[in-house]
């Protein structure tokens, strides 16, 4: 999903009334978040978490505590969060500072064009290759986003 139709999507859904309080969401329905652009998908999956944190079982703030590792974890373990979502919300909402989503298509794009690589590195490469930025990977994929989006836009070479 590109950032334009998130932005959108998001802008109508806060304008939901209580749909950023979990136990008020819970009480939306199905049809009233999914006129906001949400898929049925992640519909399921916000409710999911919003019952989670309802129970107690989802406490976003001991992420900022946990090393990096940690946290992906304990956001995984939870149904509908996977690891890119886990890393970009400790990224961009805990402020996490050592953090590298290394399925990122774009960042495989930006690593391979910046760093001169023959073909476009698998997560395992990207892994290896991010870990020499400890402990400022945050900063790295920030870095190599802003890259590609430059690029893209100029050369149109990482599409």
């Amino acid at each position: 999903m590109s950032v334009t139709s998130a932005s959108a999507i998001w802008g109508r859904f806060e304008q939901l009334p209580g749909a950023l309080d979990p136990v008020t969401y819970l009480a939306l329905s199905e049809e009233a978040v999914r006129a906001t652009g949400f898929s049925g998908s992640k519909f399921r999956t916000v409710r999911v978490i919003a019952e989670a944190i309802a129970a107690g079982q989802l406490d976003f703030t001991q992420l900022e505590t946990l090393p990096a590792e940690d946290a992906v974890h304990y956001l995984v373990a939870h149904k509908g969060i996977g690891p890119w979502t886990a890393e970009v919300y400790l990224m961009f909402c805990a402020g996490h500072p050592d953090v590298f989503p290394a399925g990122d298509l774009a960042l495989l794009k930006a690593v391979q064009h910046g760093l001169g690589l023959d073909a476009r590195p698998s997560i395992k490469d990207m892994i290896s290759i991010a870990a020499g930025w400890a402990p400022y990977r945050s900063a790295a994929a920030l870095l190599f986003w802003r890259y590609f989006a430059v690029m893209r836009d100029r050369e149109g070479i990482l599409l």
